[in-house]
């Protein structure tokens, strides 16, 4: 019972922290130049790639195995 309450309470508190992060980036890029904020998206894309390649190769995975059990 305690944990559903802390996963619960963690789900919850998470868009906090998220905002948080993003309000950090933004007063760094406001106080740089265009060269930094151009760096810093290049960055953030190349981050965001790997989730989506790894959640690709799972999906090929398991529609791999589904279409041999059938």
């Amino acid at each position: 019972m305690k944990t559903k309450y802390l996963f619960i309470s963690s789900i919850l508190m998470l868009p906090f922290l998220t905002n948080a992060q993003c309000a950090m980036c933004k007063a760094v890029v406001e106080s740089g130049d265009a060269d930094m904020a151009e760096s810093l998206n290049t960055g953030i894309v190349y981050l965001m790639m790997f989730p989506y390649i790894l959640v690709a190769i799972a999906g090929y995975f398991i529609y791999k195995k589904y279409k041999q059990t059938k």
